[in-house]
């Protein structure tokens, strides 16, 4: 990690611990359709933007599954646990994120979800000026396992990939940062890594706070 210049942090499942806080939602609302089995579809959907995910769910429940419906009034109940403080910040992202402003490295936002939601939640954290840049998933044209997002980052940092590190959790988000040719550090949420994950992700560490070490230890 010696040559590392620049940061990409995945948003959720990394800086929030929000991916737990949205299949819990869904989780409310799928019964109300006869669904009984979305938390696996849940985790399939980790790391892809709003539109994948549409299209994985209609693949397993049919085109005429009332998505926008059912989208609605999972928003609504994110944004309730959102405004009463019930999705944290993960353990170690003030400190890390403060270590690398201080000491220097770029950083960046590599987030699938849209901009609107990204800004508010970092917003409402007081986390945006930590951000030298952040990419959305509505502002690239392919969701990530493509690696188009993390190479826009790095476009805006400019920063060759090859110097940069991406911090991920889901299985589709080192996919991408791995194809952009990104140092990739998995610190896993939902899902432990398996053996693909074991074989593309560079590094992987139980929280922020070892790959903080990780980092002063270089």
């Amino acid at each position: 990690m010696r040559d590392i210049k620049a940061f990409v942090f995945d948003m959720d499942g990394v800086i929030f611990d929000s991916e737990r806080a949205v299949i819990e939602c869904w989780k409310k609302v799928a019964p109300g359709y006869g669904i009984d089995d979305i938390e696996v579809h849940c985790h399939a959907a980790c790391g892809l933007t709003a539109a994948e995910t549409r299209k994985l769910f209609t693949a397993r429940y049919g085109e005429d599954l009332p998505y926008d419906e059912m989208i609605a009034k999972r928003r609504i109940l994110i944004r309730q646990m959102f405004d009463e403080g019930k999705v944290a910040v993960k353990p170690g992202v003030r400190e890390l994120l403060g270590y690398l402003k201080d000491n220097g490295y770029k950083v960046a936002l590599a987030s699938s979800t849209s901009w609107e939601w990204v800004m508010r939640e970092l917003d409402q954290a007081g986390l945006t000026g930590f951000f030298d840049e952040i990419v959305c998933g509505d502002m690239v044209t392919r969701s990530k396992p493509a690696p188009d997002i993390f190479l826009e980052a790095c476009s805006r940092l400019h920063t060759d990939p090859s110097e940069a590190a991406a911090v991920e959790d889901s299985y589709n988000g080192v996919r991408s940062a791995t194809s952009a040719g990104l140092y990739t550090i998995m610190v896993p949420d939902l899902l432990e890594p398996d053996e693909e994950m074991l074989d593309k992700a560079d590094l992987i560490l139980d929280s922020l706070v070892l790959v903080l070490e990780k980092i002063r230890q270089h």
